[in-house]
């Protein structure tokens, strides 16, 4: 290891000060000096989680068996209405916890674009979202006699509202961006972009699956029509864990989801031939609730709202411009180049650096005990979760890239891309 590069003891002075340090000893312990910051794809497994799961399949599960049902058929609804206060500033019943991301985001635009008149045929979304928005809106389209319509956008400065705004018009149905772009980390203007979209007569569906958990999400403030959102990230809930939808309670009645399942039927045990689905959030639940991954969410957020999540957020911000300021220092003059938004205000949980030997230094980060993610184009991002990083990890996990790229270690390492990235 070459010298370690000095930061004015900044990360010992922020660690000290850190509220929120204590946290980091409520996960499972990292082994082997491993610094994970890939928390932005995959979260941590919290301790309370793992007992939560434990306590289902060795006492709930084993004991109650089918009178557990009782109680765990209300989960979706019970842990939406938590996540809703905790973490999305919604209200209650407007949030169900259910399914993936994909499929929430095709019953909710699959929902907006059947309710919408029949002069608004268009669906909006960035040339940058996340692939799977984009195939899901694309699928839609062409399945009802629509039409996708893409904005394009920077890859790094992220979606803006002005290129919103030139988009939507009286064609216009539903409009369907991420919060948090999940390449750059650029944070969209919630607030202003429902503001244009609803302006324009069409409804905004938002993804929220890289700003739930470390970002202040408001959408009772922002006014937003409809949200879908992952908890394996930020929320820590577990691989596969089941994600949320939420619809503003004043659209419930409005929108008639496409997958018609007996989980979304009024008096369901009623077996009755006829669908009629029922009032409230309800009506957007499809089949049997995956109860191991909802126990695991609800011990997730908790840990979540314990923390608080303007605290978290807080600590966010400046870790992403702790990591930023070492980037520029230490990691542009090896030829790294920042490919996330400067202004900390416009930046989610993580940040992103570009290289054209990227996935040879992420893969050779790997062997040096530093654990971020791949992206193309060339592009390495380094997640930071609040509770349970600290500003040393940051400081260390920087200093093992400026020792593998000065020393050409990565260029022992195959340069095309291949498996999992």
């Amino acid at each position: 290891m070459m010298e370690r590069m000095s930061t004015d003891d900044a990360a010992t002075k922020l660690d000290a000060a850190d509220p929120l340090a204590a946290f980091a000893e409520r996960f499972h312990p990292m082994h082997d000096d491993v610094i994970y910051l890939d928390g932005n794809s995959l979260g941590r497994p919290p301790l309370d989680v793992q007992a939560a799961v434990d306590n289902l399949t060795h006492r709930e599960w084993p004991h109650d068996l089918i009178r557990g049902w009782d109680r765990w058929i209300n989960l979706p609804g019970d842990v939406g209405d938590l996540l809703a206060r905790t973490v999305l500033g919604a209200r209650p019943g407007e949030t169900l916890v259910a399914d993936s991301t994909s499929v929430n985001l095709y019953k909710l635009a699959a929902a907006a674009l059947a309710a919408a008149p029949a002069e608004r045929r268009v669906l909006v979304t960035d040339d940058d979202n996340f692939p799977t928005d984009r195939y899901i809106l694309q699928g839609i389209a062409e399945a009802a006699g629509g039409r996708l319509r893409l904005i394009h956008t920077d890859i790094d400065a992220g979606v803006t509202v002005d290129a919103v705004a030139d988009a939507v018009g009286p064609d216009t149905a539903l409009v369907c961006l991420s919060h948090v772009a999940y390449r750059s980390g650029a944070l969209a203007d919630m607030a202003a972009v429902t503001d244009i979209v609803q302006r324009a007569g069409a409804l905004m569906l938002w993804d929220l699956c890289h700003s739930v958990g470390v970002v202040d999400v408001d959408l009772t403030g922002c006014n937003v029509d409809l949200a879908v959102g992952c908890s394996y990230k930020y929320l820590n809930a577990g691989p596969g864990a089941p994600a949320f939808l939420y619809v503003r309670s004043d659209l419930q009645e409005r929108l008639r989801q496409p997958i018609w399942g007996w989980f979304s039927q009024t008096d369901q045990f009623a077996m009755d031939a006829e669908y009629r689905p029922q009032a409230g959030i309800g009506r957007f639940a499809v089949g049997t609730p995956p109860v191991m991954g909802l126990v695991a969410v609800e011990a997730a957020v908790r840990l979540i709202g314990e923390a608080g999540i303007d605290a978290i957020r807080d600590k966010s911000r400046l870790m992403v411009h702790h990591a930023t300021r070492l980037a520029e220092r230490h990691l542009v003059p090896l030829g790294f180049e920042l490919a996330s938004p400067l202004d900390p205000q416009r930046r989610g949980g993580h940040l992103t650096l570009r290289h054209e030997r990227a996935w040879q230094i992420s893969q050779a980060m790997r062997d040096a005990a530093v654990i971020p993610d791949y992206r193309e184009p060339q592009r390495i991002r380094l997640g930071f979760a609040p509770l349970y990083n600290s500003y040393a990890d940051i400081e260390t996990a920087v200093d093992r890239m400026v020792d593998i790229v000065a020393r050409g270690r990565h260029l022992d390492y195959p340069a095309e891309a291949t498996g999992v990235t």
